[in-house]
């Protein structure tokens, strides 16, 4: 059992200092999840992000970093997880409005005013949000990628509020390009 918040990672063999606060672990879940950067960039830009000493790093170890990146944004979680095809239920960015308020009750403070919380706080926060709008949307999304009924409440919220539910696709600026190209075709 791991009672200490991790300020380091060791890629094999050597320890190396990582940037733990949650805004770090955000942007390197932004990253991951930009549309317009292959996989190997994404890699590059979380490693870049997490390792304070990165270019410290032997081009030959960037597998295992990253393998220790994924420990680490895991909160220490050592399962194997198989990859999955299940919905999208969170998207940081677009839910941000809603879930930092949730963390803000559990925390009972304004986390944005802190100068340094670490990831695992957060999402030691972010695991013990209650009932509340941002738990509302996320069941919603879930019944709904189950293709299970809503309830009443839930189908009126969910007509209501459709732009917080609904996770919207992150165009790539390839597509930007083709709707646009096929828009001026339309006129």
């Amino acid at each position: 059992m791991r009672y200490s918040l991790p300020k380091s990672l060791e890629v094999n063999g050597t320890e190396y200092s990582i940037r733990t606060d949650y805004r770090d672990i955000l942007r390197i879940i932004e990253a991951m999840n930009d549309p317009d950067l292959d996989e190997a960039e994404k890699a590059y830009i979380s490693l870049f992000i997490l390792y304070e000493d990165f270019e410290n790093i032997p081009v030959d170890s960037y597998e295992e970093a990253f393998k220790q990146l994924v420990w680490f944004v895991d909160c220490g979680d050592d399962r194997e997880h198989k990859p999955t095809t299940q919905a999208k239920l969170i998207d940081f960015e677009q839910d941000a409005n809603i879930m930092i308020p949730a963390i803000n009750r559990v925390a009972g403070k304004e986390i944005r005013d802190l100068e340094y919380l670490h990831w695992w706080t957060f999402l030691g926060y972010y695991m013990e949000v209650g009932e509340c709008t941002f738990s509302t949307v996320i069941s919603i999304r879930s019944k709904r990628a189950k293709g299970k009924k809503l309830e009443k409440w839930e189908q009126e919220f969910f007509n209501a509020n459709k732009d917080l539910v609904l996770i919207r696709h992150k165009e790539s600026e390839e597509e930007k390009e083709e709707k646009a190209r096929l828009n001026a075709m339309l006129g």
